[in-house]
């Protein structure tokens, strides 16, 4: 086992800039996920782990040791790659045993012909026999070891690239995007099996996603990343319920979050659409700011009052247990989604006016410039303040 310390990392292809500055600090044992869209870097910083690409500055230690410039067979990784990577013309017991043979066997016991006849690889051999079945049958594919990868399902030959990453007992796992071949029925499957091996196994885990609900399932932490950046690393409920940027709170969620620009009218109260909502801290009034709701923060009432938005019921989805009303509210510039329990659905029609109340700790407060903005930071309030002067 080890922990990992990624200290201001940069990577550039030619002028483009891919990581920018990223440091993250990752415990012995943790199960730490990147998240983010295509394209924001969290692959490349996968591989630079792995030692498979060179980072243009920075530094990476696996453990008490600095691996710039190591070798990726010297780092005691193991990687499992989004395609599998598998070898097509070899059985399941023989792909899991590659890693083995390729650290326990000379380049000469390799041989087909004369290895098999040179001694100690028989020994070896049965060695790494005893390893990969003892491997197969913890994944529950020990039936399958005389199979090639043709013939396996999807969910089978996850099982057998993750078996083959696991055989060798790595200090560090790191998954790129293991689950994103497959239907959704499986991936949900997979997802617990791969955290109930990470809690067996007790190793370090680094695991690349763009899939939220991956991210927020399986991970002890999560690290946000958009346009080479990492944005904020905490935990799946402190992610979704205390974000510290905007593009991390709209990132995260399903349904997306709705956000309402706002004015500071009075200290304590701002106006959207019309209407008076109270927020918390100590804004100066004339300020701008937005407002992020959560879809389920909202709760129907009786017009009249602050802190309720009021709008026509332009669309319905029906999520089984739960109720999307998309509204169009008057004065915002795209629709507010509520998310309501559906034994409301006989009551809710198209067309229909709703009022949506949400107590105002519920609300999230972000300043011009998407930085986040807490009830009674006054240090916060003051740079939103000197912001807006000087522009």
């Amino acid at each position: 086992m080890a922990a990992i310390t990624i200290e201001k990392i940069e990577k550039s292809f030619g002028a483009t800039p891919v990581l920018r500055d990223v440091s993250l600090d990752i415990a012995d044992g943790e199960f730490v996920t990147l998240l983010g869209p295509s394209g924001c870097g969290k692959s490349t910083l996968l591989r630079i782990l792995a030692g498979l690409e060179v980072q243009t500055g920075g530094s990476i230690a696996i453990g008490e040791r600095v691996v710039d410039g190591v070798r990726p067979k010297r780092r005691d990784v193991a990687m499992v790659f989004q395609s599998y990577a598998l070898y097509p013309h070899m059985t399941v017991q023989e792909n899991m045993a590659v890693p083995l043979r390729m650290r326990r066997l000379s380049s000469i016991q390799r041989l087909p012909l004369i290895g098999r006849f040179l001694p100690g690889t028989k020994a070896v051999g049965a060695e790494i026999e005893k390893d990969v079945m003892r491997t197969a049958k913890a994944l529950g594919i020990g039936h399958l070891l005389g199979r090639k990868p043709g013939q396996l399902s999807g969910g089978q030959r996850q099982r057998v690239a993750v078996g083959r990453a696991m055989v060798r007992q790595p200090a560090v796992f790191l998954m790129d995007e293991p689950l994103s071949n497959l239907d959704a029925k499986l991936r949900v499957q997979m997802r617990a099996e791969i955290k109930e091996l990470h809690d067996r196994l007790g190793v370090t885990f680094v695991y690349v996603t763009h899939d939220q609900s991956e991210a927020m399932t399986m991970s002890d932490r999560v690290a946000v990343m958009l346009d080479g950046e990492l944005l904020q690393v905490a935990s799946p409920r402190e992610i979704y319920a205390d974000p510290d940027d905007r593009r991390v709170a709209e990132f995260i969620g399903s349904p997306k979050i709705n956000m309402l620009e706002a004015r500071v009218r009075d200290n304590g109260l701002a106006e959207i659409a019309g209407t008076s909502f109270a927020i918390p801290g100590d804004i100066t009034p004339g300020i701008s700011l937005a407002l992020g709701i959560r879809p389920e923060a909202f709760h129907l009432v009786e017009a009249g009052g602050d802190n309720i938005l009021t709008g026509a019921v332009r669309m319905i989805e029906h999520m089984g247990s739960d109720l999307y009303v998309h509204l169009a509210v008057p004065g915002t510039e795209h629709p507010v989604i509520a998310r309501l329990l559906a034994e409301r659905a006989p009551q809710i029609a198209s067309g229909q006016t709703l009022h949506l109340g949400v107590k105002p700790e519920r609300l999230l407060l972000f300043a011009a410039d998407g930085h986040r903005l807490r009830p009674h930071d006054h240090a916060s309030a003051t740079v939103l303040r000197m912001k807006e002067r000087v522009q």
